[in-house]
């Protein structure tokens, strides 16, 4: 099993702002499970970006991503521009950085399904 599938397995956990930001060093190792995701410049949040076919189905994307931060109680910002480029940004902003939950969220938004622009 993928690193990235035992990530979809999980839960993200809740967080009341008790726990640490993962280390620098512990970001770049879980950053190898969700590959297609890149840092921001300031190293506190996962970005990813799509073309995607058209607005609706940019939309339906965002509807599936609400389903799934709903159940795991894990929200991501969601950007839409030029109706079809999609940006999702990802953090614990209880934290102010990255935890494990953000990598369970961006594994489980990885496998879901998206037409892209030809």
């Amino acid at each position: 099993m993928s690193i990235a599938s035992e990530l979809r397995e999980k839960h993200c956990a809740s967080c009341e702002g008790d726990i640490a930001p993962l280390s620098p060093e512990q970001v770049r190792d879980m950053l190898k499970s969700v590959p297609d995701w890149s840092l921001t410049a300031d190293g506190k949040r996962l970005r990813r970006e799509w073309t995607v076919k058209d607005f609706a189905e940019a939309i339906e994307f965002f509807e599936d991503i609400a389903e799934i931060a709903q159940e795991e109680d894990h929200h991501p910002d969601l950007h839409l521009a030029n109706y079809r480029n999609v940006t999702i940004e990802i953090w614990t902003h209880k934290v102010g950085g990255l935890t494990e939950n953000d990598f369970i969220l961006a594994a489980k938004i990885d496998a879901v399904p998206v037409e892209l622009k030809k």
